[in-house]
């Protein structure tokens, strides 16, 4: 009973989808430049296995208008139907497209959070712990969940660094923890897998995704119902990081994999 407990606590529903039930989800990124591109990135999503969307607004090249992530933000929410949807602006210093002033981060993330189209706002843990305290106050106002995500490009902390970074970002409050990182070796793999079990069976008390990157991480992506990663990232044409399976595969090998 007390387990039982224990996952309830885990879980977070955004839009009637459960993250933290033990099942992994499919989220597919949105990687377009410009309106055209979106329509079409969103017609391959909306017509294949997608739980939820994530739009990397970092790839975004059209940003003259000053409401040029609202009015994306709105066409996708009029196109997702129920799924929910995660704004993600990744900064340059965690694998990003382009580069931006701590201010403007903050005020981008913002007018996500307000625009009431975002269910779920992405806030990286290495822009500064206060500052992500402080904006997962700010997405809780508006009304969404909170996504805090840290990533390791160059490769694998250890284990106790992981869980200890998962566990910071969910003492300063986000909804959903998120850590990403690249193996250079088996063991590294390894690691992450250990890391993202420890978080299942001691530490997480809300939905958390792990992953390695790159084709030595695969098994990571596929293997959440193991290790308790709610989430895993898939593609339906550009992937946004290394190591993304297309998500038609996905589909159908999580049954199979399922714990």
């Amino acid at each position: 009973m007390h387990a039982m407990n224990k996952m309830e606590r885990r879980q977070l529903s955004v839009r009637g989808l459960t993250l933290g039930d033990g099942t992994p989800k499919i989220c597919i990124p949105l990687t377009a430049a410009d309106q055209e591109e979106l329509e079409r990135q969103t017609d391959r999503l909306v017509a294949g296995p997608c739980d939820l969307a994530e739009w990397r607004a970092d790839f975004w090249q059209q940003t003259d208008d000053a409401l040029w992530a609202e009015h994306a933000l709105e066409y996708l929410r009029s196109r997702l139907g129920e799924r929910p949807l995660l704004f993600t602006f990744r900064t340059k210093e965690e694998g990003g497209e382009r580069r931006i002033s701590m201010e403007e981060y903050e005020a981008l993330n913002e007018r996500a959070a307000k625009s009431g189209y975002a269910d779920l706002v992405d806030i990286e843990l290495n822009r500064g712990e206060e500052r992500l305290r402080r904006m997962a106050e700010m997405i809780h106002a508006q009304g969404g969940k909170a996504v805090a995500s840290f990533h390791d490009f160059a490769g694998t902390p250890k284990c106790d660094t992981l869980t200890g970074l998962m566990r910071r970002m969910q003492e300063l409050g986000a909804d959903v923890t998120k850590a990403a990182v690249m193996p250079q070796s088996e063991d590294d793999v390894l690691t992450l897998l250990e890391a993202s079990i420890r978080m299942k069976l001691q530490y997480a008390d809300r939905p958390y995704i792990t992953m390695a990157m790159g084709r030595l991480g695969t098994v990571s992506r596929l293997c959440g119902s193991l290790t308790g990663s709610a989430v895993t990232f898939a593609t339906a044409g550009k992937a946004s990081a290394p190591g993304q399976i297309d998500a038609e595969q996905v589909a159908k090998l999580l049954p199979l994999l399922q714990a």
